[in-house]
Protein backbone atom coordinates (compact mmCIF):
# COMPACT_ATOMS: atom_id res chain seq x y z
CA UNK A 1 0.00 0.00 0.00
CA UNK A 2 0.75 3.65 -0.57
CA UNK A 3 1.56 5.92 2.40
CA UNK A 4 -1.54 7.73 3.31
CA UNK A 5 -1.33 11.30 1.56
CA UNK A 6 -3.98 14.30 2.98
CA UNK A 7 -5.34 16.59 0.16
CA UNK A 8 -7.48 19.64 1.24
CA UNK A 9 -11.16 19.86 -0.46
CA UNK A 10 -14.22 21.94 -0.24
CA UNK A 11 -15.29 19.99 1.92
CA UNK A 12 -12.02 18.69 4.16
CA UNK A 13 -9.07 16.85 4.02
CA UNK A 14 -9.15 13.84 1.50
CA UNK A 15 -7.32 10.78 2.31
CA UNK A 16 -5.60 8.91 -1.11
CA UNK A 17 -4.43 5.32 -1.06
CA UNK A 18 -4.22 2.06 -2.90
CA UNK A 19 -5.93 -0.97 -1.83
CA UNK A 20 -8.56 -3.17 -2.68
CA UNK A 21 -11.14 -0.52 -2.23
CA UNK A 22 -9.91 2.30 -3.82
CA UNK A 23 -8.42 5.79 -2.32
CA UNK A 24 -10.39 7.65 -0.20
CA UNK A 25 -11.73 11.14 -1.97
CA UNK A 26 -13.32 13.94 -1.00
CA UNK A 27 -16.85 14.78 -3.41
CA UNK A 28 -16.11 16.85 -6.35
CA UNK A 29 -17.02 20.63 -6.12
CA UNK A 30 -20.87 20.84 -6.10
CA UNK A 31 -21.73 18.23 -3.72
CA UNK A 32 -23.43 19.25 -0.33
CA UNK A 33 -20.78 19.69 2.28
CA UNK A 34 -20.50 21.47 5.98
CA UNK A 35 -20.65 25.05 5.59
CA UNK A 36 -18.10 26.82 8.30
CA UNK A 37 -19.01 30.27 10.42
CA UNK A 38 -16.49 32.55 11.23
CA UNK A 39 -16.84 35.34 13.17
CA UNK A 40 -16.31 38.55 12.16
CA UNK A 41 -17.83 42.30 11.39
CA UNK A 42 -17.03 45.25 13.13
CA UNK A 43 -19.71 48.29 13.96
CA UNK A 44 -20.21 51.37 11.83
CA UNK A 45 -17.86 53.98 12.71
CA UNK A 46 -19.30 56.62 14.64
CA UNK A 47 -18.01 60.37 15.38
CA UNK A 48 -17.66 61.24 18.60
CA UNK A 49 -17.20 64.61 20.17
CA UNK A 50 -15.61 63.56 23.38
CA UNK A 51 -12.37 62.57 23.48
CA UNK A 52 -12.73 60.31 26.49
CA UNK A 53 -15.50 58.14 24.49
CA UNK A 54 -13.54 58.42 21.46
CA UNK A 55 -10.57 56.42 23.73
CA UNK A 56 -12.98 54.01 24.66
CA UNK A 57 -14.14 53.33 21.42
CA UNK A 58 -10.72 53.10 20.29
CA UNK A 59 -9.67 50.43 23.05
CA UNK A 60 -12.85 48.56 22.80
CA UNK A 61 -12.39 48.41 18.99
CA UNK A 62 -8.50 46.89 19.63
CA UNK A 63 -9.45 44.56 21.78
CA UNK A 64 -12.36 43.20 20.23
CA UNK A 65 -10.71 43.10 16.93
CA UNK A 66 -7.64 41.18 19.03
CA UNK A 67 -10.15 39.12 20.67
CA UNK A 68 -12.56 38.23 17.73
CA UNK A 69 -9.50 37.14 15.54
CA UNK A 70 -7.60 35.09 18.33
CA UNK A 71 -10.57 33.42 19.01
CA UNK A 72 -11.43 32.71 15.40
CA UNK A 73 -8.14 31.31 14.41
CA UNK A 74 -8.58 28.70 17.63
CA UNK A 75 -12.17 27.80 17.02
CA UNK A 76 -10.78 27.39 13.60
CA UNK A 77 -8.02 25.27 14.19
CA UNK A 78 -9.30 23.30 16.98
CA UNK A 79 -12.93 22.35 14.69
CA UNK A 80 -10.62 21.28 12.20
CA UNK A 81 -8.29 19.33 14.43
CA UNK A 82 -11.30 17.99 16.17
CA UNK A 83 -13.42 16.83 13.07
CA UNK A 84 -9.97 15.88 11.40
CA UNK A 85 -8.91 13.41 14.39
CA UNK A 86 -12.13 11.61 14.56
CA UNK A 87 -12.88 11.24 10.86
CA UNK A 88 -9.87 9.81 10.22
CA UNK A 89 -10.00 7.55 13.01
CA UNK A 90 -13.62 6.48 11.85
CA UNK A 91 -12.33 6.17 7.69
CA UNK A 92 -9.39 4.24 8.84
CA UNK A 93 -10.64 1.54 11.11
CA UNK A 94 -13.61 1.25 8.19
CA UNK A 95 -11.49 0.88 5.77
CA UNK A 96 -9.63 -1.87 7.64
CA UNK A 97 -13.03 -3.36 8.72
CA UNK A 98 -13.99 -3.65 5.16
CA UNK A 99 -10.36 -5.27 4.21
CA UNK A 100 -10.65 -7.54 7.16
CA UNK A 101 -14.12 -8.93 6.93
CA UNK A 102 -16.52 -7.52 3.91
CA UNK A 103 -13.30 -8.68 1.53
CA UNK A 104 -13.66 -12.44 2.70
CA UNK A 105 -17.25 -12.43 2.09
CA UNK A 106 -18.36 -15.21 -0.69
CA UNK A 107 -19.11 -13.88 -4.27
CA UNK A 108 -23.25 -13.68 -3.55
CA UNK A 109 -23.45 -13.76 0.47
CA UNK A 110 -26.90 -14.34 2.04
CA UNK A 111 -28.60 -11.64 4.20
CA UNK A 112 -27.31 -13.34 7.08
CA UNK A 113 -23.83 -13.48 5.94
CA UNK A 114 -23.80 -9.51 5.45
CA UNK A 115 -26.21 -9.16 8.61
CA UNK A 116 -23.76 -10.91 10.63
CA UNK A 117 -20.80 -9.19 9.22
CA UNK A 118 -22.23 -5.81 9.80
CA UNK A 119 -23.00 -6.62 13.33
CA UNK A 120 -18.98 -7.75 13.70
CA UNK A 121 -17.85 -4.50 11.53
CA UNK A 122 -19.69 -2.04 14.19
CA UNK A 123 -19.21 -4.22 17.10
CA UNK A 124 -14.99 -2.84 16.78
CA UNK A 125 -15.71 0.13 15.55
CA UNK A 126 -15.34 2.96 17.43
CA UNK A 127 -18.82 4.01 17.67
CA UNK A 128 -20.20 3.86 14.02
CA UNK A 129 -22.59 2.32 12.35
CA UNK A 130 -22.11 -0.34 9.07
CA UNK A 131 -24.33 -0.92 6.07
CA UNK A 132 -23.45 -3.44 3.60
CA UNK A 133 -24.92 -3.62 0.45
CA UNK A 134 -24.91 -6.49 -2.32
CA UNK A 135 -26.70 -6.45 -5.42
CA UNK A 136 -27.65 -10.52 -6.37
CA UNK A 137 -27.35 -11.63 -10.04
CA UNK A 138 -31.15 -11.55 -10.53
CA UNK A 139 -30.80 -7.99 -9.57
CA UNK A 140 -31.85 -7.81 -6.11
CA UNK A 141 -30.42 -6.24 -3.59
CA UNK A 142 -29.16 -7.71 0.20
CA UNK A 143 -28.55 -5.73 3.11
CA UNK A 144 -26.89 -5.94 6.46
CA UNK A 145 -26.86 -3.27 9.10
CA UNK A 146 -25.88 -2.69 12.31
CA UNK A 147 -24.59 -0.18 14.81
CA UNK A 148 -25.69 2.56 17.30
CA UNK A 149 -27.97 4.02 14.94
CA UNK A 150 -30.58 3.15 12.70
CA UNK A 151 -28.90 3.42 9.15
CA UNK A 152 -30.27 2.78 6.14
CA UNK A 153 -29.32 2.77 2.02
CA UNK A 154 -31.86 6.05 2.13
CA UNK A 155 -29.21 7.90 5.20
CA UNK A 156 -26.25 7.91 2.53
CA UNK A 157 -26.66 11.28 0.24
CA UNK A 158 -27.40 10.42 -3.95
CA UNK A 159 -24.27 11.96 -4.83
CA UNK A 160 -22.12 9.81 -2.40
CA UNK A 161 -23.82 6.41 -3.58
CA UNK A 162 -22.97 7.70 -7.23
CA UNK A 163 -19.33 8.89 -6.36
CA UNK A 164 -18.83 5.19 -4.72
CA UNK A 165 -19.96 3.26 -7.45
CA UNK A 166 -18.33 5.34 -10.19
CA UNK A 167 -15.52 2.65 -11.94
CA UNK A 168 -12.37 4.97 -12.78
CA UNK A 169 -10.16 4.12 -14.92
CA UNK A 170 -6.76 2.35 -14.30
CA UNK A 171 -3.95 4.43 -15.02
CA UNK A 172 -0.18 4.95 -13.71
CA UNK A 173 -1.56 7.30 -11.29
CA UNK A 174 -4.78 5.53 -10.60
CA UNK A 175 -4.54 1.92 -9.80
CA UNK A 176 -7.80 1.40 -8.03
CA UNK A 177 -11.09 1.27 -9.93
CA UNK A 178 -13.05 2.34 -6.61
CA UNK A 179 -12.26 4.90 -4.29
CA UNK A 180 -13.57 5.76 -0.73
CA UNK A 181 -15.51 9.03 -0.79
CA UNK A 182 -16.43 10.76 2.75
CA UNK A 183 -19.26 13.57 3.43
CA UNK A 184 -20.27 15.65 6.48
CA UNK A 185 -24.00 16.24 6.76
CA UNK A 186 -27.14 17.39 9.07
CA UNK A 187 -29.75 15.15 9.14
CA UNK A 188 -32.94 16.53 11.23
CA UNK A 189 -29.96 19.20 12.45
CA UNK A 190 -27.51 16.54 13.80
CA UNK A 191 -23.73 16.39 12.29
CA UNK A 192 -22.73 12.80 10.89
CA UNK A 193 -19.88 11.68 8.81
CA UNK A 194 -21.17 9.22 6.08
CA UNK A 195 -18.29 7.39 4.23
CA UNK A 196 -18.12 4.37 1.81
CA UNK A 197 -16.57 2.23 -0.13
CA UNK A 198 -16.76 -1.15 -3.09
CA UNK A 199 -14.57 -3.57 -3.12
CA UNK A 200 -12.44 -4.20 -5.98
CA UNK A 201 -12.88 -7.34 -7.87
CA UNK A 202 -16.31 -7.86 -6.82
CA UNK A 203 -18.27 -7.42 -3.43
CA UNK A 204 -20.53 -5.46 -1.21
CA UNK A 205 -20.67 -1.86 -1.25
CA UNK A 206 -19.82 -0.55 2.26
CA UNK A 207 -21.28 2.85 4.24
CA UNK A 208 -20.53 3.96 7.34
CA UNK A 209 -22.34 6.50 9.29
CA UNK A 210 -21.03 7.83 12.37
CA UNK A 211 -22.51 10.65 14.54
CA UNK A 212 -20.48 13.86 15.23
CA UNK A 213 -23.09 14.95 18.10
CA UNK A 214 -20.05 14.71 21.01
CA UNK A 215 -17.64 16.84 18.64
CA UNK A 216 -20.16 19.59 17.62
CA UNK A 217 -20.78 19.73 21.84
CA UNK A 218 -16.88 19.92 22.74
CA UNK A 219 -16.88 22.50 19.43
CA UNK A 220 -19.98 24.62 21.07
CA UNK A 221 -18.28 24.49 24.45
CA UNK A 222 -15.49 25.96 23.01
CA UNK A 223 -16.84 28.35 21.25
CA UNK A 224 -18.81 29.52 24.29
CA UNK A 225 -15.46 29.22 26.17
CA UNK A 226 -14.08 31.90 23.84
CA UNK A 227 -16.77 34.16 23.61
CA UNK A 228 -17.03 34.77 27.52
CA UNK A 229 -12.98 35.37 26.80
CA UNK A 230 -13.81 37.79 24.07
CA UNK A 231 -16.47 39.34 26.36
CA UNK A 232 -14.18 40.02 29.51
CA UNK A 233 -11.35 41.34 27.39
CA UNK A 234 -13.98 44.05 25.77
CA UNK A 235 -14.76 44.68 29.55
CA UNK A 236 -11.28 45.21 30.50
CA UNK A 237 -10.24 47.23 27.59
CA UNK A 238 -13.21 49.34 28.70
CA UNK A 239 -11.73 49.38 32.21
CA UNK A 240 -8.24 50.00 31.25
CA UNK A 241 -9.50 52.75 28.91
CA UNK A 242 -11.69 54.59 31.75
CA UNK A 243 -8.35 54.23 33.70
CA UNK A 244 -6.07 56.03 30.70
CA UNK A 245 -9.06 58.45 30.06
CA UNK A 246 -8.95 59.47 33.74
CA UNK A 247 -4.97 59.56 33.79
CA UNK A 248 -3.98 61.19 30.72
CA UNK A 249 -7.89 63.68 30.37
CA UNK A 250 -7.94 64.89 34.00
CA UNK A 251 -4.55 67.01 34.09
CA UNK A 252 -6.45 68.06 29.91
CA UNK A 253 -9.64 69.21 31.49
CA UNK A 254 -7.52 71.09 34.87
CA UNK A 255 -5.40 73.11 32.06
CA UNK A 256 -8.67 74.27 29.97
CA UNK A 257 -10.41 75.03 33.53
CA UNK A 258 -6.70 76.98 34.09
CA UNK A 259 -6.76 78.38 30.57
CA UNK A 260 -10.68 79.45 30.89
CA UNK A 261 -9.78 81.46 34.38
CA UNK A 262 -7.17 83.16 32.88
CA UNK A 263 -9.49 84.04 30.20
CA UNK A 264 -11.90 85.61 32.31
CA UNK A 265 -9.18 87.53 33.82
CA UNK A 266 -8.34 85.86 36.93
CA UNK A 267 -4.65 85.90 36.08
CA UNK A 268 -3.20 84.60 39.26
CA UNK A 269 -5.06 81.10 38.81
CA UNK A 270 -1.94 78.54 38.68
CA UNK A 271 -1.56 75.12 38.02
CA UNK A 272 -0.92 72.35 40.55
CA UNK A 273 2.13 70.63 39.24
CA UNK A 274 3.01 67.02 40.02
CA UNK A 275 4.79 64.26 38.51
CA UNK A 276 7.59 64.64 35.67
CA UNK A 277 5.76 63.73 32.57
CA UNK A 278 4.53 65.88 29.53
CA UNK A 279 1.61 66.99 31.48
CA UNK A 280 3.86 68.01 34.17
CA UNK A 281 6.06 70.00 31.73
CA UNK A 282 2.68 71.68 30.00
CA UNK A 283 1.39 72.59 33.19
CA UNK A 284 5.10 73.98 33.69
CA UNK A 285 4.98 76.19 31.32
CA UNK A 286 1.34 77.42 32.21
CA UNK A 287 2.41 78.40 35.00
CA UNK A 288 5.02 80.49 33.30
CA UNK A 289 2.92 81.63 30.59
CA UNK A 290 0.43 82.77 32.82
CA UNK A 291 2.97 84.59 35.39
CA UNK A 292 4.40 86.26 32.24
CA UNK A 293 1.05 87.20 31.42
CA UNK A 294 0.37 88.47 34.75
CA UNK A 295 3.54 90.60 34.84
CA UNK A 296 2.56 92.30 31.45
CA UNK A 297 -1.02 93.17 32.26
CA UNK A 298 0.31 94.77 35.52
CA UNK A 299 3.30 96.83 33.60
CA UNK A 300 0.45 97.91 30.90
CA UNK A 301 -2.49 98.92 33.74
CA UNK A 302 0.26 101.18 35.83
CA UNK A 303 1.34 102.78 32.51
CA UNK A 304 -2.06 102.76 31.29
CA UNK A 305 -3.24 104.76 34.32
CA UNK A 306 0.21 106.54 34.64
CA UNK A 307 -0.83 108.18 31.12
CA UNK A 308 -4.42 108.38 32.27
CA UNK A 309 -3.58 110.48 35.75
CA UNK A 310 -1.19 112.64 33.68
CA UNK A 311 -3.63 113.32 31.30
CA UNK A 312 -6.12 114.59 33.66
CA UNK A 313 -3.62 116.28 35.99
CA UNK A 314 -2.50 117.91 32.99
CA UNK A 315 -5.64 118.90 31.84
CA UNK A 316 -6.50 120.04 35.35
CA UNK A 317 -3.28 122.03 35.66
CA UNK A 318 -4.32 123.77 32.19
CA UNK A 319 -7.98 125.21 33.03
CA UNK A 320 -6.41 127.51 35.70
CA UNK A 321 -4.76 129.50 33.38
CA UNK A 322 -6.71 128.92 30.26
CA UNK A 323 -9.39 130.70 32.32
CA UNK A 324 -7.04 133.67 32.75
CA UNK A 325 -6.26 133.49 29.17
CA UNK A 326 -9.89 132.54 28.29
CA UNK A 327 -10.76 136.11 30.07
CA UNK A 328 -8.01 138.34 28.53
CA UNK A 329 -8.73 136.70 24.97
CA UNK A 330 -12.35 137.90 25.59
CA UNK A 331 -11.35 141.47 26.50
CA UNK A 332 -9.09 141.81 23.46
CA UNK A 333 -11.87 140.78 20.92
CA UNK A 334 -14.23 143.39 22.27
CA UNK A 335 -11.48 145.95 21.71
CA UNK A 336 -10.30 144.27 18.18
CA UNK A 337 -11.74 146.95 16.64
CA UNK A 338 -10.06 150.13 18.29
CA UNK A 339 -6.45 148.25 18.04
CA UNK A 340 -3.68 148.67 15.48
CA UNK A 341 -5.13 147.27 12.15
CA UNK A 342 -1.33 145.58 12.36
CA UNK A 343 -2.16 144.10 16.15
CA UNK A 344 -6.08 143.21 15.12
CA UNK A 345 -5.19 139.89 13.02
CA UNK A 346 -3.18 138.98 16.05
CA UNK A 347 -5.29 139.14 18.52
CA UNK A 348 -8.11 137.51 16.31
CA UNK A 349 -5.59 134.77 16.39
CA UNK A 350 -4.83 134.40 20.10
CA UNK A 351 -8.52 134.24 20.59
CA UNK A 352 -9.61 131.86 18.37
CA UNK A 353 -6.43 129.48 19.88
CA UNK A 354 -7.38 129.93 22.98
CA UNK A 355 -10.67 128.76 22.57
CA UNK A 356 -9.67 125.69 20.62
CA UNK A 357 -7.13 125.00 23.66
CA UNK A 358 -9.92 125.30 25.95
CA UNK A 359 -11.87 122.80 23.62
CA UNK A 360 -9.35 120.33 23.62
CA UNK A 361 -8.57 120.41 27.57
CA UNK A 362 -12.10 119.90 27.75
CA UNK A 363 -12.62 117.13 25.51
CA UNK A 364 -9.53 115.54 27.21
CA UNK A 365 -10.90 115.86 30.61
CA UNK A 366 -14.24 114.13 29.41
CA UNK A 367 -12.13 110.89 27.66
CA UNK A 368 -10.26 110.77 30.84
CA UNK A 369 -13.35 110.39 32.76
CA UNK A 370 -14.44 107.68 29.97
CA UNK A 371 -11.44 105.98 30.49
CA UNK A 372 -11.50 105.97 33.99
CA UNK A 373 -14.61 104.45 34.11
CA UNK A 374 -16.10 107.40 36.53
CA UNK A 375 -18.86 108.89 33.51
CA UNK A 376 -22.19 108.83 34.43
CA UNK A 377 -25.78 109.29 33.09
CA UNK A 378 -28.02 111.89 34.91
CA UNK A 379 -31.33 110.55 32.98
CA UNK A 380 -34.60 112.97 32.05
CA UNK A 381 -37.35 112.55 29.85
CA UNK A 382 -36.63 114.64 26.55
CA UNK A 383 -37.92 115.76 23.97
CA UNK A 384 -36.15 115.20 20.90
CA UNK A 385 -37.29 117.96 18.56
CA UNK A 386 -36.46 120.55 21.38
CA UNK A 387 -33.26 119.01 21.97
CA UNK A 388 -31.99 119.23 18.81
CA UNK A 389 -33.30 122.41 18.05
CA UNK A 390 -31.39 123.82 21.41
CA UNK A 391 -28.58 122.42 20.45
CA UNK A 392 -28.49 124.18 17.03
CA UNK A 393 -29.34 127.32 18.14
CA UNK A 394 -27.41 127.70 21.01
CA UNK A 395 -24.63 127.08 18.07
CA UNK A 396 -25.99 129.62 15.89
CA UNK A 397 -26.75 127.02 13.25
CA UNK A 398 -30.35 127.26 12.14
CA UNK A 399 -29.52 128.34 8.74
CA UNK A 400 -27.05 125.96 7.93
CA UNK A 401 -29.21 123.29 9.39
CA UNK A 402 -32.41 121.43 7.60
CA UNK A 403 -34.94 119.49 11.02
CA UNK A 404 -37.45 116.66 10.28
CA UNK A 405 -38.20 116.09 13.68
CA UNK A 406 -41.77 115.56 14.71
CA UNK A 407 -42.99 117.19 17.78
CA UNK A 408 -43.65 114.39 20.82
CA UNK A 409 -40.90 111.91 20.47
CA UNK A 410 -40.00 111.87 24.22
CA UNK A 411 -37.34 109.61 25.53
CA UNK A 412 -35.23 108.74 28.44
CA UNK A 413 -31.86 109.79 28.07
CA UNK A 414 -28.72 112.19 29.62
CA UNK A 415 -30.02 115.33 27.68
CA UNK A 416 -26.36 116.72 27.98
CA UNK A 417 -24.47 113.70 26.60
CA UNK A 418 -27.22 114.07 24.12
CA UNK A 419 -26.15 117.61 23.48
CA UNK A 420 -22.79 116.61 22.93
CA UNK A 421 -23.33 114.32 20.33
CA UNK A 422 -25.64 116.08 18.39
CA UNK A 423 -23.02 118.51 18.68
CA UNK A 424 -19.88 116.52 17.32
CA UNK A 425 -22.03 115.22 14.23
CA UNK A 426 -23.45 118.23 13.29
CA UNK A 427 -20.26 120.63 13.77
CA UNK A 428 -18.51 117.53 11.81
CA UNK A 429 -20.64 117.55 9.39
CA UNK A 430 -20.82 121.57 8.81
CA UNK A 431 -17.41 122.10 8.83
CA UNK A 432 -16.03 119.12 6.67
CA UNK A 433 -19.28 118.38 4.46
CA UNK A 434 -20.73 121.49 4.41
CA UNK A 435 -24.37 123.08 4.67
CA UNK A 436 -27.08 122.46 4.24
CA UNK A 437 -26.80 119.02 6.99
CA UNK A 438 -29.78 118.01 7.09
CA UNK A 439 -31.19 116.17 10.66
CA UNK A 440 -33.81 113.42 10.87
CA UNK A 441 -35.06 112.26 13.93
CA UNK A 442 -37.60 108.45 13.77
CA UNK A 443 -38.27 106.10 16.10
CA UNK A 444 -37.98 101.95 14.93
CA UNK A 445 -39.36 99.19 17.70
CA UNK A 446 -37.49 100.65 20.94
CA UNK A 447 -35.32 102.48 19.05
CA UNK A 448 -34.68 106.09 18.86
CA UNK A 449 -32.51 106.92 15.12
CA UNK A 450 -30.69 110.52 14.07
CA UNK A 451 -29.53 111.01 10.86
CA UNK A 452 -26.82 113.83 10.12
CA UNK A 453 -26.59 114.40 6.49
CA UNK A 454 -24.19 116.42 5.20
CA UNK A 455 -23.61 118.28 1.55
CA UNK A 456 -20.07 117.27 0.91
CA UNK A 457 -18.07 114.95 -1.16
CA UNK A 458 -18.25 112.25 1.23
CA UNK A 459 -15.72 110.16 3.22
CA UNK A 460 -13.16 108.17 1.46
CA UNK A 461 -13.64 104.13 1.37
CA UNK A 462 -10.27 104.08 3.19
CA UNK A 463 -10.99 106.57 6.20
CA UNK A 464 -14.52 105.35 7.18
CA UNK A 465 -13.21 102.59 9.33
CA UNK A 466 -11.62 105.09 11.21
CA UNK A 467 -13.66 108.31 11.83
CA UNK A 468 -14.01 107.42 15.43
CA UNK A 469 -10.73 106.71 16.16
CA UNK A 470 -8.81 109.52 18.53
CA UNK A 471 -6.84 112.07 17.07
CA UNK A 472 -7.27 110.48 13.68
CA UNK A 473 -7.89 113.31 10.85
CA UNK A 474 -8.14 112.93 7.32
CA UNK A 475 -6.35 115.98 6.44
CA UNK A 476 -5.77 115.27 2.99
CA UNK A 477 -9.58 114.61 2.09
CA UNK A 478 -10.79 117.15 4.00
CA UNK A 479 -8.31 120.68 4.20
CA UNK A 480 -10.49 122.19 6.56
CA UNK A 481 -9.52 119.69 9.22
CA UNK A 482 -8.67 122.05 12.41
CA UNK A 483 -10.36 120.15 15.17
CA UNK A 484 -8.43 118.19 17.46
CA UNK A 485 -9.51 114.73 16.23
CA UNK A 486 -11.47 113.91 19.58
CA UNK A 487 -14.88 115.08 18.70
CA UNK A 488 -16.31 111.86 17.06
CA UNK A 489 -15.21 109.44 19.45
CA UNK A 490 -16.41 111.37 22.40
CA UNK A 491 -19.53 110.79 19.94
CA UNK A 492 -19.15 107.31 20.10
CA UNK A 493 -18.25 106.86 24.22
CA UNK A 494 -21.58 108.83 25.18
CA UNK A 495 -23.49 106.73 22.57
CA UNK A 496 -22.04 103.46 24.28
CA UNK A 497 -22.65 104.75 27.77
CA UNK A 498 -26.52 104.95 26.74
CA UNK A 499 -26.14 101.42 25.23
CA UNK A 500 -26.71 102.55 21.68
CA UNK A 501 -23.40 103.49 18.57
CA UNK A 502 -23.14 105.54 15.61
CA UNK A 503 -22.86 104.75 12.18
CA UNK A 504 -20.85 106.25 9.35
CA UNK A 505 -21.67 105.91 5.61
CA UNK A 506 -21.86 107.43 2.28
CA UNK A 507 -25.19 109.12 1.57
CA UNK A 508 -26.53 107.14 -1.80
CA UNK A 509 -26.48 110.78 -3.51
CA UNK A 510 -23.56 111.84 -2.00
CA UNK A 511 -22.21 113.40 1.58
CA UNK A 512 -21.12 111.41 4.55
CA UNK A 513 -24.21 110.18 6.54
CA UNK A 514 -23.70 109.51 10.24
CA UNK A 515 -26.61 108.09 12.13
CA UNK A 516 -26.77 107.90 15.79
CA UNK A 517 -28.99 105.07 17.86
CA UNK A 518 -29.85 105.02 20.87
CA UNK A 519 -32.80 103.02 23.03
CA UNK A 520 -36.02 104.82 23.74
CA UNK A 521 -35.47 103.93 27.61
CA UNK A 522 -31.92 103.70 28.58
CA UNK A 523 -33.09 103.08 31.85
CA UNK A 524 -34.59 99.96 30.85
CA UNK A 525 -31.45 98.58 29.03
CA UNK A 526 -29.27 100.00 32.25
CA UNK A 527 -31.37 98.46 34.83
CA UNK A 528 -31.49 95.03 32.46
CA UNK A 529 -27.77 94.56 32.26
CA UNK A 530 -27.33 94.96 36.20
Amino acid sequence: MRAAAAREGRGGPVLAHADPYGPRRRLPPGFPAVTKQFPGGLFAGRRWTSLRLRLLVVFALVALTAAVSASGIAYWLNREAVLTRTQDAALGDFRQEMQNRAAALPADPTPEELQRTAELMAGSSPGYSVLLVDELKDGRKVFGAAGPDSFGLADVPKSLQNAVNDRQKTTAANDAEYHMYWQRTKPRGNPYLVGGTRIVGGGPTGYMYKSLAQERDDLNALGWSLTIATGLALLGSALLAQAAARTVLKPVQRLGDAARRLGEGELDHRLEVSGTDELADLSHTFNKTAEALEKKVADMSAREESSRRFVADMSHELRTPLTALTAVAEVLEEEVDDLDPMIAPAVALVVSETRRLNDLVENLMEVTRFDAGTARLVLDDVDVADQVTACIDARAWLDAVELDAERGIVVRLDPRRLDVILANLIGNALKHGGSPVRVSVRVEGEWLLIAVKDNGPGIPEEVLPHVFDRFYKASASRPKSDGSGLGLSIAMENAHIHGGDITAANGSEGGALFTLRLPVDVGKVIAGEA
